[in-house]
């Protein structure tokens, strides 16, 4: 049942009594006088469907609590400790002076409900359709795009800590799997705590455990893989023929089939860094930079700071890459843009959506890698995409073959060998390869603007730096490290985060309302 604010706050109003003390300008201030203009009641009925039962806090008080949390960086705990203590959020949820608020939890549960409603990112929309009404992207078509890595809330784990707690989670989720379990694992008391015990600094030790752990998950995905599972007991399964399956492969000696494992000389692909977090990935921001987490993905209009749209993703894998994800975040823009943005998104297939869609690209294209430093590059070949030939710098032709993917030119042997410009070209025993991809005009054309138009090169340096500033905005305070588990946890708390931020943009600029309309009356600060 949705609570009615009753307007007899618990002692003095502290906006009333105590206006001169709550900074003028700040977003407490703004918050104090429009709260309920920004998050009428309205505005949240769909999630109080019961009209019986206990009244609830107003949701009014819950999503300006929810909103200064995200935006100082803090926990529920502490989020209701400045309630109590702290006279601008006092007055800027409408609380008396004498409130003690609430208990934390009911952040917790508000959250829950806003995320299992049908607009989970109602908070984000309502402070977007302010900046709509305000005006202040009016004339400005221009989006700037990065990502931000973020941390997750859970410790990474070793391969013989997940296959554990996934054989673990597999008894306690399947139904007689507890059975299974005491008949056919072996290689560990999986009701005791902790890991086995066993000289960890012992190679051969070590490699005969992880053998045995996944022996172990093998016997019980095969003595449950027949029932009809619900869907906790579906994602228990799953997870244990992930790990079982992401850090191993055949031992030595081994074909595959005689059920001896190692701990695999690579990293898998997409790898699962937690069984407490199954969506967190191993992120490779850099080749020198990786982490383990998610990926926030930002759309920004570069004059005014504001984030116009943003989604969280896993950190790893085609479908969450920059450019994938890229046409979402500027589909609901109403016209076209001019998209500023790193190599990151100059992919084809992104190059393609975004051109296709009107906007205009001030993408930077990713440099070429000559097979001999300070050689010939792919753009030195004259290449005919419709003929399938390819001319060297020497003037030699060759043909191209293959598959629509990748497509292969092979330089006659003993031409190159002879060839004067061999030092500058390849190292290869044979004659130089050179390789192509289905969108090799699109990319040497976009190569070619990034090379030599000054007045690309000039709109690239002036609108692409400035969504850094707003990276560095949103993982401010400590905001890098997650405190949810999961994407869609996380997604909310970014579009929470983003509408915190943007609020605190568009006050600095003098936000009000006059005659029930949202207006700017100063210039930026």
């Amino acid at each position: 049942m949705q609570g009615q604010w009753t307007g007899q706050p618990v002692g003095p109003d502290v906006w009333a009594t105590c206006r001169e003390l709550i900074p003028p300008g700040s977003v407490f201030a703004f918050l104090a006088e429009h709260r309920d203009a920004l998050f009428p009641a309205a505005m949240f009925t769909d999630m109080y469907p019961s009209p019986n039962g206990r009244p609830s806090m107003p949701p009014q008080i819950l999503a300006t609590a929810v909103l200064l949390q995200t935006l100082h960086g803090v926990c529920d705990i502490e989020a209701v400790q400045e309630l109590r203590c702290d006279l601008r959020w006092k007055a800027a949820c409408g609380l008396g002076l004498h409130d003690t608020a609430f208990d934390p939890s009911l952040l917790t549960y508000f959250r829950r409900r806003l995320a299992r409603s049908t607009r989970p990112d109602r908070i984000f929309d309502a402070v977007r359709a302010v900046i709509a009404e305000t005006g202040v992207l009016r004339g400005r078509h221009r989006r700037a795009l990065d990502s931000a890595v973020l941390e997750d809330a859970v410790a990474t784990q070793d391969t013989v800590t997940q296959l554990i707690a996934a054989i673990r989670r597999v008894i306690r989720e399947v139904p007689g799997a507890t059975d299974a379990a005491a008949s056919c694992c072996t290689a560990h008391d999986y009701t005791s705590p902790g890991k086995p015990r066993i000289a960890w600094n012992d190679e051969q030790a070590r490699a005969v455990l992880v053998d045995a752990l996944v022996t172990d998950a093998i016997r019980l995905l095969a003595e449950t893989c027949d029932q009809v599972l619900d869907a906790r007991a579906a994602d228990a399964i799953g997870i244990l023929a992930l790990v079982a399956g992401q850090d191993v492969e055949p031992a030595e000696g081994s074909d595959g089939r005689d059920g001896r494992w190692r701990i695999a000389r690579r990293t898998a692909p997409e790898r699962m860094v937690s069984t407490v977090d199954p969506e967190a990935r191993h992120i490779h921001k850099s080749t020198t930079r990786t982490s383990d987490g998610f990926k926030a993905h930002l759309a920004v209009e570069p004059e005014t700071g504001l984030l116009t749209a943003v989604q969280l993703r896993p950190g790893a894998g085609a479908a969450h890459h920059e450019a994938a994800v890229a046409p979402e975040l500027l589909a609901g823009e109403e016209h076209r843009v001019e998209v500023a943005a790193d190599a990151a998104y100059s992919s084809g297939p992104c190059r393609r959506a975004l051109t296709a869609a009107g906007h205009r690209l001030l993408i930077k294209p990713p440099p070429l890698r000559p097979a001999v430093p300070g050689g010939f590059t792919l753009d030195d070949f004259a290449i005919d995409t419709a003929a399938g030939t390819a001319v060297c710098p020497a003037g030699q032709r060759a043909y191209f073959t293959g598959t629509i993917a990748k497509k292969r030119a092979t330089f006659d042997t003993a031409t190159c060998l002879a060839c004067p410009l061999r030092g500058r070209c390849t190292i290869a025993r044979g004659g130089r390869v050179v390789q192509i991809r289905p969108d090799h005009d699109l990319q040497v054309a976009a190569r070619r603007q990034a090379a030599t138009d000054a007045a690309w090169q000039a709109d690239y340096r002036r609108w692409r730096p400035p969504v850094e500033r707003v990276v560095a905005w949103v993982v401010a305070g400590g905001n890098r490290r997650l405190r949810y588990i999961g994407t869609i946890k996380n997604n909310a708390w970014l579009h929470l985060r983003a509408a915190a931020l943007n609020l605190r943009a568009l006050v600095n600029r003098g936000l009000t309302r006059s005659e029930d309309v949202w207006v700017l009356t100063a210039a930026p600060v």
